[in-house]
């Protein structure tokens, strides 16, 4: 089983939600980067569950704890491992799903899979848990593209089909620190407002809704990527779809171009006042032909409800071969996409410090 990604940047993620700790093994970090904790902490924070009645009860301070390849607060160049340790878990809650597995969930797959030998506890692998330490890793990348000038930053675009605000065609360093400091990581706060009844209206239902997120980053120089399977897109695109419970990606326009006249959906260059190449508009999403061109690079993720919900659902049991009925208890969250605002931040930033990386940019 492959939980890896990256090219000069290998990020593995390892663990299961219930089992004694999670943890991220990232390889091929430039020695001497700087890591400040308490940024790291606080960007973890922003995903940590346990924090109001939009996500799950299960209460997980998520300190990382460096194993290897960090000495004095910098980088040594050598494997750097980091773990969390599991110290909320109710594995009794999930007792009958051995045996029942949820609608929308891995549970029936990994069975399969393995022969019903994988921990399935809390969802086991498969869980939003382990987005706990890519979060450490995407943390650590962010900061260091933050220092050339690179930075990258998410908003909850849509829940339950209530639209925030898009990102303005130029995003700003300081706009996407704004959206990070909230409780709840919209531009609008009215509709955050809107989308937070949304969530507990589904969550008293004993149901759950889904969402969308917009993710931005912008210090991109143009050349990056490649053509065909080695482009921007496609690196991303692989990634991103390893977040648990991510359904669809689109870069800029996205699948609304297909709606839209050439002439509409193409972006008019122009020499800006900096003698530098760019766009009027930017329906590309900062890449054309899997190479970045300048502009911000903007994506939009979609996030499936969440399969585990309090209301009666069929399924079969995999030991008596026949239908039955399930009912999920234990702790959940009513919607993950706003918990997976930093998510997608922490998984692009390591997509892109692995391209730049791969390709020796000099400003590196």
């Amino acid at each position: 089983m492959s939980s890896e990604f990256g090219s000069v940047l290998r990020v593995g993620i390892f663990g299961e939600s219930h089992g004694r700790a999670i943890g991220v093994t990232m390889q091929g970090l430039p020695a001497g980067e700087a890591v400040d904790i308490t940024a790291l902490e606080a960007f973890m924070d922003r995903r940590r569950p346990g924090k109001s009645a939009l996500s799950t009860a299960r209460n997980e301070p998520d300190r990382p704890v460096f194993l290897s390849g960090f000495v004095d607060g910098k980088t040594t160049g050598s494997p750097l491992t980091a773990i969390i340790e599991n110290l909320d878990a109710r594995s009794r809650d999930y007792s009958e799903l051995l045996d029942k597995p949820r609608p929308g969930h891995a549970d029936y797959t990994a069975f399969v899979k393995w022969g019903g030998q994988a921990d399935m506890r809390g969802g086991g692998h498969f869980s939003g848990r382990l987005t706990a330490p890519l979060c450490i890793a995407g943390g650590i990348a962010k900061q260091i593209l933050a220092r050339r000038g690179v930075f990258v930053g998410a908003h909850l675009a849509a829940v339950a089909g209530i639209q925030d605000q898009a990102f303005p065609q130029a995003p700003t360093q300081s706009l996407f620190d704004e959206v990070a400091v909230k409780e709840f990581p919209v531009l609008d706060d009215a509709q955050g407002k809107r989308m937070q009844s949304a969530i507990l209206e589904a969550s008293h239902a004993g149901d759950s809704v889904g969402g969308v997120i917009e993710c931005a980053a912008i210090g991109i120089p143009a050349g990056l990527g490649g053509p065909m399977f080695d482009g921007v897109e496609s690196s991303l695109s692989r990634a991103i779809f390893g977040i648990p419970a991510v359904k669809g990606v689109e870069f800029g326009a996205g699948f609304a171009a297909a709606n839209l006249r050439g002439s509409e959906n193409n972006d008019p260059f122009r020499i800006g006042e900096d003698g530098q190449v760019t766009t009027i508009t930017n329906n590309a999403g900062g890449i054309l032909g899997g190479i970045t061109n300048g502009q911000p690079l903007v994506m939009r993720v979609a996030m499936k409800p969440t399969p585990s919900i309090a209301i009666p659902q069929k399924t079969v049991s995999l030991s008596k071969n026949e239908n039955t009925e399930l009912i999920v208890h234990g702790r959940h969250d009513p919607c993950v996409a706003h918990r997976a605002v930093p998510v997608v931040e922490a998984v692009t930033a390591l997509v892109l410090l692995d391209i730049i990386l791969e390709e020796k940019q000099e400003w590196i």
